[in-house]
């Protein structure tokens, strides 16, 4: 499935979706405060409560394999995108496309010490897949949560 002529409509469709959520995210993230694109991501909650939330979502497999389809989507789209389109960029793009689908997901965002500094990173799960951002490395500590 290398190519879009061995895509299915469903997947081509799905990947300009995720070209088009990428390129909307980076936009916002580049042009506005950040406080602006935050607001419309959801409610501000702790780990604990977004894992409650996502837990009381249920583990519906329609759901997990449509988070699974997004997730896919938007990461092959974000390496091929012709702009830089990070984890934040594919968390938000992802976040937007389940809402779209009216399924329950957690965008975090954590940051790690390494040399030098600070490493951040955001990884967006539903209660059945790990959307975006995973695997997530070592040592990071989790600072916010949209749900």
């Amino acid at each position: 499935m290398n190519t879009l002529r061995g895509m299915t409509h469903t997947q081509r469709a799905l990947l300009l979706e995720a070209i088009i959520w990428l390129a909307l995210a980076r936009v916002a993230l580049v042009l506005l405060p950040f406080r602006v694109v935050a607001a419309h991501l959801g409610q501000v909650c702790p780990p604990a409560v977004a894992a409650e939330r996502l837990d009381k979502s249920g583990d519906d497999p329609r759901e997990t394999a449509v988070a699974t389809a997004v997730g896919w989507a938007v990461r092959l789209m974000a390496a091929k995108a012709p702009f830089r389109a990070v984890c934040l960029q594919q968390g938000v793009a992802a976040k937007m496309m389940l809402r779209r689908r009216g399924i329950q997901s957690a965008l975090h965002f954590g940051v790690a010490r390494k040399a030098g500094g600070l490493d951040a990173h955001a990884w967006l799960d539903t209660a059945g897949a790990k959307v975006t951002g995973y695997p997530i490395g070592t040592g990071f500590t989790e600072l916010a949560c949209w749900c």
